[in-house]
Parts: structure tokens; sequence; C-alpha cells
């Protein structure tokens, strides 16, 4: 594996990693750290939570080849892979880290010369307006991306406020310049993706329009209005899909010169001008779910003049105040970029989705007003529960805030009653198990989070978890759990469920809530379900395993294939280690402490064949450890479950491993999606040497941590600090823990320990 750091990057480092608490984190951030292979994340220009993400597109591979599910377009589920030396051009929507994708709305595409609307190929660039570019003139830092596009000699440079992109483009033969608006360009194409699109030209400097998709997202509206920093010297669209018997009385002009409006499946348009030799021209993209006219009030609001270094300070300075939440003093420079790059990464997303006067589409698709809070979009919560969302209750309680508030909106507009599963730009995608937006609920009521009714919340989390209809509950509420005859997931909807279950009777349970005579009945119940992960394990076998509707097991199974098991994502070794509310009585299953340490050994130290996870998109031999696999998420919490054992040393030992192994300084540095900010988190979590193995908990487990002293600054004013003792590269192993000057006696801390503020310290040995 080819371990690229880019110089240019990490200018000054080497003086600055030692002394991290008063260095600007912002020049320990890599953009491109996860953009080769399976890390699926952008280099491009955002800002913290942005709705617009500014980014190269590498390449147009389609999703569908030969009537079926093309392989090779996973690789682009942002848009950007490392390996390719071309670029198609900047589109102003992705997702970050993710498995799967939609999004790569509105790429523009500066060229020069003779006009060519197609994007050509990676082979022959030059036969479309794409261009070769080279690594060595790619920059990347928070808020900021350039590149020189070779085949036209152009300097390219975006920035972005939250809801515009801003690209700065140099011209430097000068002659005949053009600026592509591709509408047809989107991430995970196919035929027919889009369903619509309209273009204006309002004046000679003014753009608006909108696109209409149906993808991940069923159905998605994007406005946009496009100012030039000059006037437009001409303009053209082109219709690229086939010529319909019926055109109206539209027949009558040429729309493809100089027509100010256009309307189709298959829009492209260009803006041409007579350039001098590096003349510049700024051009500001502002975006809107809800229409032109929001999208022009975004850009008047965030960037009314087309200054683009003022743009990049201030999106600069956003991340600056983000990202010095955590200061940290790290052992080398490498962790430093990993940690502040894992830092920001996940403070991509959750995405805002609302115009600067508050409104925004919702899921109905009619346009509301957010009253009194940010409305979100982007929740990825089967990766993001996990750890990304506990991390923001430290981090972002405001906006933990605001999300647990667009998620009850989203429940208000569902015709199903329910709270978001994945959500993205209005709609509900229905990807992957369970409710998981329970566990972020509960986890923010059971830490105090402020901000939002929590018996409104309550009743959602209750609706959502009794909706038979959903994916198995039905069966999962009558026989106590998902028959295997009704998914090929059974086993793991199975034990999410009973997760999420538990979830529910922490949010009854809370002291936020009084509970009534009913509720109590009603916590009972979800104190039952919370067991039914016992219906599906077998004795006999020694795993979780998927089991009939007339209550026996499945034949023919096998612990180690990912494929057709009762598994997602997953096999019966690592997922029946899902039981993160209730460890003691699954290691009291697996046959007490002693024979646990032996499995989890095992789970580590084995070795998984290749065909067992072969034709798995999710799961490559980089994120795998043995038969553990870090590059996905249903097992982050399963190194920290040798502290339930007896066995902390263990989990120190693993921790270290895997922050040291699976996250690089490099492209190819991480070892799996990042998914929404999941796997980032998980090390920021680790590295700060304490990790929330059940959230709906006010409880962190204990690991080894990698920081050599971390401070973390709260919202309520306070500050928390982690110092460790003779820390080293091979000093991995706790030999005693200190919280504000006094011997901690357990393996954990809890959320309101942080909060109140202090000093954790690790003495560290070998």
């Amino acid at each position: 594996m080819i371990r690229i750091i880019l110089p240019t990057l990490f200018l000054g480092l080497a003086s600055l990693f030692c002394n991290g608490q008063d260095a600007d984190p912002l020049r320990y951030v890599n953009p491109f750290i996860g953009t080769d292979r399976m890390g699926h994340t952008y280099p491009g220009a955002t800002v913290p939570f942005g709705m617009v993400q500014l980014s190269p597109d590498t390449d147009t591979i389609p999703y569908e080849a030969d009537g079926k599910y093309n392989k090779d377009v996973y690789k682009y589920c942002a848009g950007y892979q490392y390996g390719d030396s071309t670029i198609v051009g900047f589109s102003h929507t992705h997702f970050s880290g993710t498995g799967h994708s939609d999004l790569g709305d509105i790429l523009l595409m500066p060229a020069t010369g003779d006009l060519q609307l197609n994007p050509g190929t990676a082979d022959a660039p030059e036969k479309g307006y794409r261009s070769a570019f080279a690594h060595r003139t790619e920059k990347a830092s928070p808020g900021y991306y350039a590149v020189t596009l070779d085949d036209h000699d152009i300097l390219a440079e975006l920035t972005a406020t939250t809801r515009t992109g801003v690209h700065r483009y140099t011209f430097n033969r000068g002659g005949d310049a053009h600026i592509i608006l591709d509408l047809v360009h989107g991430i995970y194409n196919y035929e027919n993706k889009n369903v619509w699109t309209f273009i204006r030209v309002e004046n000679d400097t003014l753009v608006t329009g909108y696109r209409q998709t149906s993808g991940w997202a069923r159905t998605r509206t994007l406005f946009f209005a496009i100012a030039f920093s000059r006037p437009i010297d001409s303009y053209g669209f082109v219709n690229e899909e086939p010529a319909q018997v019926y055109r109206g009385f539209w027949r009558r002009f040429d729309q493809r010169r100089n027509f100010p409006e256009a309307a189709g499946r298959k829009i492209k348009g260009h803006f041409d001008f007579l350039t001098k030799p590096g003349e510049q021209i700024t051009v500001r993209v502002a975006l809107s779910p809800v229409s032109t006219e929001g999208a022009i009030g975004n850009m008047k609001a965030e960037a009314p003049l087309a200054d683009f270094d003022a743009v990049r300070l201030k999106a600069e300075e956003m991340w600056r105040n983000e990202l010095g939440k955590v200061r940290v003093t790290m052992m080398n420079e490498g962790q430093a970029v990993s940690f502040y790059t894992a830092l920001y990464h996940v403070f991509l997303s959750p995405t805002i989705f609302m115009d600067t006067d508050n409104k925004y589409r919702g899921l109905d698709q009619n346009i509301h007003t957010a009253d009194g809070f940010t409305n979100y979009t982007t929740f990825s919560l089967w990766d993001t529960y996990r750890a990304l969302h506990p991390l923001f209750t430290i981090l972002q309680q405001e906006r933990t805030a605001g999300m647990i508030n667009s998620m009850l909106a989203h429940y208000d507009q569902s015709v199903h009653h329910m709270l978001p599963v994945w959500s993205h730009h209005a709609n509900e995608n229905w990807c992957m198990i369970g409710y998981h937006a329970v566990p972020v609920i509960a986890d923010a009521i059971v830490k105090g989070i402020g901000g939002f009714d929590y018996e409104r919340a309550a009743e959602a989390c209750l609706t959502s978890a009794h909706n038979g209809w959903y994916d198995g509950l039905d069966d999962y509420m009558r026989l106590g759990y998902v028959p295997d005859e009704r998914t090929t997931s059974s086993v793991s909807v199975t034990l999410e469920y009973a997760y999420d279950d538990w979830s529910v009777a922490q949010i009854l349970n809370a002291p936020g809530l009084a509970l009534k005579d009913t509720d109590n009945l009603i916590y009972d119940e979800f104190v039952r379900r919370s067991r039914n992960y016992m219906n599906v394990w077998d004795p006999s076998s020694g795993y979780m395993r998927p089991r009939k509707a007339d209550g026996s097991f499945r034949d023919n199974f096998d612990v180690l294939s990912t494929h057709g098991q009762g598994f997602i994502e997953g096999n019966a070794w690592n997922y029946s280690l899902y039981v993160p509310h209730d460890p003691d009585q699954l290691i009291s299953l697996m046959g007490g402490k002693k024979r646990f340490v032996q499995h989890l050994d095992s789970l580590f130290t084995m070795h998984l064949p290749d065909e067992f996870f072969a034709g798995t998109e999710d799961i490559t031999r980089e994120g795998i450890i043995g038969n553990y696999v870090h590059g996905n998420e249903p097992s982050h919490h399963v190194p920290y479950l040798y502290n339930y054992a007896g066995a902390p040393r263990k989990t120190q030992y693993w921790t270290r491993h895997i922050m040291d192994t699976k996250y690089l300084p490099a492209p190819d540095g991480l070892s799996g999606n990042d998914d929404c900010g999941q796997m980032s988190a998980w090390y920021i979590f680790s590295a700060l040497g304490f990790y929330p193995v059940a959230p709906g908990s006010d409880k962190y487990d204990l690991g080894s941590p990698l920081v050599k002293d971390a401070t973390i600054s709260l919202e309520n004013g306070r500050t928390f600090t982690v110092s460790t003792v003779n820390q080293g590269p091979e000093n991995v192993y706790v030999k005693k823990t200190e919280l504000n000057g006094k011997k901690l006696e357990r393996l954990y801390i809890t959320h309101d320990e942080i909060m109140n503020g202090g000093t954790i310290v690790f003495f560290m040995g070998k």
C-alpha cells in the first residue's frame, strides 16, 4: 500500500506537532486523507456542516453497465479518487465517506479553445471538456482547494460559505474561454436520473435554475443561482435528450444561442468569455432547497461580493473555531495530522439544509420554516449513532439540539410517523437497518442536552418503535426476533432492534421525564424487548444464529461467511458481539469471562480467508485485523469489551494497535468508508482515551490514549483536560488513572465528569 504524504500540506509541521496547544489546527488537516481506495472522502472546499460541498469529480462512471450494477462506480461515492489523473469538473454537493451515493449537483468546468459539451474520457480528455491534472499542483486545506487544469492551463481555486460555493478561475493563456454548466452530471448517475432541469439567464452576470433528480433520494429538487464577476459575452444551451414528437411552440426559437432560458432532462450550458492572459473570473454558486429566490438570498447574505479571498478567510476562520475546540499535543506529526483531519471529517455532516431565512423543504415536499432551530440533513444513523453523535454531545451540544429538532420535524412530516433512518435532502432513503434516531435522542436526553422537547421526542421514539410495518418489526414484536424467512439480515436486525429498545427504556427512565402509570408498563415492555438478542443466541454453536418463524435455527450455517447468513455487513463471529447495552449478560452466554477473552483473542488473531468477504464492497482486507473488521461499524465497540471481561490491558493494546495501523496520514489512510464521520469519531474518542460503548448511557469506557495532552473547550465555558505521564509509542498500557487528583478505581468516566471540567491523567507504561 503506497503512503503518499503531500509535502506542501505539512510545511512547518515538524516544529508544530509537539506544541499543538498553541499551533493553528488548520495546518494539521490533510483533506486528501481517505480519497484513495475505501475512504470515500472528498478534498474540496466546504465549511463546518455546510450545505455546499464544492469539490472536484474525477470521472463519470455510470451506475449501470449492460443492464446491471456497475461495480466500478463504488469507488466514486464521493466523486473523487486520488488515483485518477483527470478532472471532469467541480460539483457542489457531496457525501463524505458513504458506501452509497447520490448528489454531484451543478457541475462547473472552465475550458479554453474550441467549445466541447461532452466530458470526454479519462483516456482521451482532449476529446471533451475534462482536463488532465497532476497532484503536484493540487492544494487542499479547510475551506480551500486549488488545482491546475493542464489541458486548459487554468488555475482553478475553490472556497465556500455555508450555502455558496465560490470559484476563481485564472485563465493563463487568455483567448476564447468557456465555463461549462453540466446539469446532466451526477454521482451514481444513470439514464433518466434527471427528472427535470431548468435554466434562466436573468441578466449578463446572473443565471438561475433548478435540478430535480430521482436517485437514492426519490424526489430531490435543488435550486441554484450563479453570479459571474464580469459580464457574459455569449452563452448557449443544449438539450441532449432524444427529440420528442411534441415540441410545443418553442420550436420557433433557436434556443441554442443566447436564448435566455432552457428546460429539459439533459441540459448543458456554456458561458463564453474573451479573456486576457492571466485574467481571473470569479463565479459564485448559491444553493437552496426552496427556490431560486432563496438561492439569491443566500448569496446576498453570505457572499454579496465576488471577493474570493474574503470568503476563503471567513471559511478558514469558521474551521479554526471548530477545530480549536480540541487542542492536542501528539507524539509525532503524523498523529497530529491524523487527529485533526479526523476532527475535520466529523464536522462535515450532518449538513445544514435551510436558507438564511430559515425556510427549508420538508419530507412532505412542502416548504417549512425552522422555528428556533437549525434544520439539518444527511443522517447516516446506522453509522453515526455509535460515536459521531455521542462526540457531538461533548463538542457540539447546540448543534445536537438542532439535529434532534430536525429529526422531530422529519417525524412530524412523515406519513409513516417514523423518525429518520437514513435521510438526506428532504427524503428518506431507508438505507440500512434499525431505528437509530432513537439512541441519538436517548443519548442526548440521558446526558441532559437541552434545546428540544423531551416529551415530544419520547412520543416520536415510541411511535417509531411500534411501527410494525417497518422491516420485520411486526414479527419482532410477536416472536421476539425477526425470522429468517423475513429478511436475509434477520439476526443483525434483531440485535440492532434490541439495542434500540434498550435506548427507548433509557428515555422513559431519564430524569427529565416523569413516568406515569401507563409509562411504567411501556418501560417494562422495552426492557423485555431489549433482551430479545437472547432469542437468536444458539448455545449449540456459541453464536447468534438465524431463527425460523417456527422457532428452529437455520441449518447450513457458516459463522465466517458475510453472505446470506442472517447478517448485514458482517458475519456471526463479529456480529454476535453486538450487545453493547448488556455486555455482562453476553459474557455469561458465551461461557464467562475467561472464555469470552479467548473468543475476543481469536477474533483478532485468526485469519479470515478472502473468500468470506469476496464481493463485499464494504469489507476489504485493509480494514481487517484477523476477523475483526474495523473498516465497518458493527465492530467498533468490540475492542472495549475486554474491559467487561477483566482484561483492560487487551483493550488498551488493541485500541492503540488500531489507531497506529488503520489511521494513517496519507490518501489511502482510512481502512474503510468514513461513513459521514463515524470512522473518524472512533479515532477522536480513542485517541483521547475513552469511548461510548453504549450510547444512551452516560458512561465512556477507558482505553489507551494516543495524545500526550489534550484540552477540550466545552460550550458551558469549562475545559476538560486529558494528560499522560510517560507517554510513548511502546507505552500503550495504563498503569494508573487519576481524575481530578484522585485515583480512579473504575474503567469508565461519566458524561457529567467531563462536562463539569477537570483533568484525567493516564500513567502509561509497558
